[in-house]
């Protein structure tokens, strides 16, 4: 358990490591005893600062949905951050002068229809709130050096996210099949990637609640609106600056992204 000093000197670092596209060291080599309830604190002090600061929370993500990677980093559950209105992408195009080493995911989004928060929210319950789903790329970027992260990290670093882009399309949750949903990832005119919705903690919907009963924990809910990545269906891909993305779903439509200087 980190003292609060300590907590407050990480969100600094964070935040400026973000602002300034400049990494930081690893927090867990730092600091021997911090851990997930304080990487989560860490996560909020940031959140906070950002709303004081008059930025707007539109959503929330969900990180670490497959096993591998939670065998990877030796934990049991996801992890989630923050979206802010500013992390949206409207014009495809992905600037590196804005990140340190960016990583492309394919995520369905979900748009909540209503308000709701747990704890004992059920799968029903999500799709009862759900508005529509829409395709996304989310752009993930970790302000600790090299990618080198524990959970403790990545939560801290709002579960690594860096900005998001969505499709133009929409479709009801019950037009889409949750389990077998087929997505591929092009890079550059070749395909580099597929996966399936029901990677995505066998369901999407069940990310989803995991994510509204954890917030609860926090006191934090999900707003009528709001943007829910529930997961990615592949494993990360690097982009670097020239790189174009194209992530395509079955149903759901495609969206895209250029990286630029």
């Amino acid at each position: 358990m980190l003292k609060e000093k300590e907590i407050d000197a990480i969100a600094d670092e964070l935040y400026e490591a973000e602002k300034s596209c400049k990494p930081v060291d690893a927090i867990v080599g730092r600091y021997k005893d911090v851990g997930t309830e304080d990487a989560y604190k860490i996560q909020m002090k940031n959140v906070e600062r950002r709303i004081d600061a008059g930025e707007r929370v539109v959503g929330k993500k969900i990180g670490l949905t497959s096993l591998s990677m939670q065998k990877l980093l030796g934990v049991f559950e996801p992890d989630y951050g923050h979206i802010f209105e500013n992390m949206l992408i409207t014009d495809n195009r992905l600037s590196m002068s804005k990140v340190i080493s960016p990583k492309v995911e394919g995520e369905i989004a979900f748009i909540m229809g209503e308000d709701i928060a747990g704890p004992g929210v059920t799968p029903t319950d999500v799709i009862r709130a759900t508005d529509f789903l829409m395709p996304s790329i989310e752009v993930i970027d970790s302000r600790v050096r090299d990618w080198k992260i524990k959970i403790e990290d990545t939560i801290s670093d709002n579960a690594s996210s860096a900005c998001i882009v969505l499709g133009n399309r929409f479709l009801d949750l019950d037009e889409v099949d949750m389990l077998a949903t087929g997505m591929v990832l092009v890079k550059n005119g070749d395909i580099v990637s597929t996966g399936a919705a029901g990677a995505v903690m066998n369901n999407p919907v069940y990310a989803v609640t995991w994510l509204i009963n954890k917030l609860a924990e926090f006191g934090v809910s999900v707003k009528e609106g709001e943007i829910i990545l529930s997961g990615s269906l592949i494993a990360a891909v690097d982009v670097e600056e020239g790189d174009v993305v194209e992530v395509i779903f079955d149903r759901l439509g495609k969206v895209d992204l250029k990286v630029i200087p």
